[in-house]
Order: structure tokens, then C-alpha cells, then sequence
């Protein structure tokens, strides 16, 4: 088995960002491995998606769908990751989202020998496919790496077409958290932002890149006509009405007219197999916002 050298952690960060990592042992990856880790929610649905589900050993805490996959081992958080966890499980190859980390796990995972695969950030047609037949040559399913990503990408090219049927383009605020009265959102850059621009929309949030708080006078400037979150529990859960009372979002057109869209936070900003489904689904309710919002 061909094994990589040590890697220092800045090393490893300029790394992480190019487009593919195979670490350790191509003879390992063509041999089919039958133990496999995914690390990334999206990481996870492609592997069920290529019918190689009962290959995971193991995933991390945002993989979420298929429901079966939550009766897997949990791993932690896919920022978060223990090497020792994900040693001991004895995996022949261990497959993690672009921003799986944190870098210093990731370089023990390197000198032990296992065999890791970093997959590509997708935030268009073309990555997204990029991602699952990357996946695929991982498990040795190129054929159905092919079927998969043709078909994902037959979706996404109607989300495309539907998208550019619009007449009117809302502004959309996506709120990533509330904690405490303050609002983190999405400006340029992220997730978020691509699945807007796919779905229709334009980002309200503009001048900034990455998650970012906000002041109440950006969120009443923003002036967004939807507020778009994911839908989630716990201290980063809120209500519609939580939304609508807030002291800045009140005086915006979404917050006045209670225009709040919640969806799957995996099914909105995964990129994987079901991205199509989710931009098309945005955009059918951004519609009947909009058509709302004109009665």
C-alpha cells in the first residue's frame, strides 16, 4: 500500500481547498472497500444514492438522510472529528466533505495509512456531478456514479430553466441563527447564497461574504422580501412569530407580511444528490410568495 508523508497543518489548509484529495492507497480504493466512513451529510446521501449503503460503518453528526443512516455510529460534527474515533473503527476508506477537519485530525488520518478521500465544495451542476463520480471512483461504482450524476443534473438543469422563467426576482434574507436576538446571515460566497441564485432569487445580503451578524439597521437596509431558514430546533430554532416581532425584521417587507420559507438544512445547502429537488422546491414557494405577496 502507497502511503502519504506527514503534512504540517498549513500544508493541509492550502490542500483542503483544491479540488480533490485521494490520500493513501489507490490499490485500496480500486479494490471496492467495504468499510466506509462518511464524514458530511451530503457525503453520506451520495454513498445510499449509489445503492452502497450498507458499505457505512459510520457517519458524522449532520447526516440525516436517508433516515437509516441515523442508526449508524455518530463520529461528531464534520468540522469537529476525532481521528482516534474514526481509527478505531477500522475503516478501509474514509470519505469527508471539502471542510471536514479540524486540519490537525485530518493530518493523523494522512500518516495513518487509511485510505481518505476529500471531496470537491459543490455549488453548481457541474460540482455536484463532479462530486458523485468522485464518490463513485472512490467505491468503484463509476457506472453508477454516471447514471446518478447525469440524472441529478437533468434536475438541476430544471431548476435552472425555472429560474430563468421568472419575471421577478424576490430578495431573499437567508438567517443561519437568531441566538439571542442576533441575526447571522448569509452574504456572498456560501452555500446559502448559490442555492438562492439557483432557485431564483437574489441574495438581500449584499457587500459581504460569509456568514455574518448583522446590525439592525443592514437588516432593515437589506430590505428582503422572504426570509429563508433552515428548519431546526433548539436555541437556533424560530418561530415565524419570533421572526415577525423581531425589532428590524418587522420593518422589512418579509418580516411584515410573516414571508418565511423553512426547509431541511441538508436538503437546502447539501449539494448532493437531491439538490435539484430542493431548487426547484424553493422556487415553487418563492413563487407563491411572491403571488402572495401581490394579493
Amino acid at each position: 500500500m502507497k502511503r502519504l508523508g506527514s503534512l504540517n497543518v498549513g500544508s493541509l489548509h492550502l490542500w483542503m481547498i483544491g479540488v480533490l484529495f485521494v490520500i493513501a492507497a489507490s490499490q485500496a480504493l480500486a479494490d471496492s472497500p467495504r468499510r466506509v466512513i462518511a464524514a458530511g451529510g451530503s457525503v453520506a446521501e451520495i454513498v445510499h444514492a449509489l445503492g452502497a449503503g450498507d458499505r457505512l460503518v459510520a457517519r458524522d453528526t449532520t447526516a440525516s438522510y436517508p433516515p437509516e443512516v441515523t442508526a449508524l455510529p455518530d463520529v461528531g460534527y464534520v468540522r469537529r472529528l476525532s481521528a482516534e474515533n474514526l481509527i478505531a473503527l477500522a475503516p478501509d476508506l474514509i470519505l469527508a466533505e471539502h471542510d471536514a477537519g479540524p486540519p490537525e485530525v485530518m493530518d493523523i488520518l494522512v500518516r495513518s495509512g487509511i485510505p481518505l478521500v476529500v471531496l470537491p465544495e459543490a455549488r453548481d451542476p457541474a460540482g455536484v456531478a463532479d462530486k458523485i463520480m468522485m464518490t463513485a471512483q472512490a467505491l468503484g461504482l463509476e457506472p453508477a456514479g454516471q447514471a446518478l450524476a447525469h440524472a441529478v443534473k437533468a434536475r438541476l438543469a430544471e431548476a435552472e430553466a425555472a429560474s430563468a422563467a421568472m419575471t421577478t426576482r424576490p430578495r431573499v434574507m437567508f438567517i443561519l441563527s437568531m441566538q439571542g436576538g442576533r441575526i447571522l446571515a448569509s452574504g456572498a460566497g456560501t452555500a446559502a447564497d448559490a442555492m438562492l441564485r439557483l432557485a431564483g432569487a437574489q441574495n438581500a445580503v449584499q457587500g459581504v461574504d460569509g456568514y455574518k451578524p448583522l446590525t439592525d439597521e443592514a437588516v432593515i437596509a437589506a430590505a428582503p422580501d422572504v426570509i429563508l431558514m433552515m428548519d431546526r430546533g433548539g436555541d437556533h430554532g424560530a418561530a415565524v412569530a419570533d421572526i415577525a416581532a423581531h425589532p428590524a425584521l418587522a420593518l422589512t417587507p418579509a418580516g411584515a407580511r410573516w414571508q418565511v420559507i423553512r426547509m431541511d438544512g441538508l436538503y437546502l445547502l447539501g449539494f448532493g444528490p437531491r439538490s435539484g429537488d430542493a431548487a426547484l422546491d424553493l422556487n415553487a414557494r418563492l413563487r407563491a410568495a411572491l403571488v402572495e405577496a401581490r394579493g
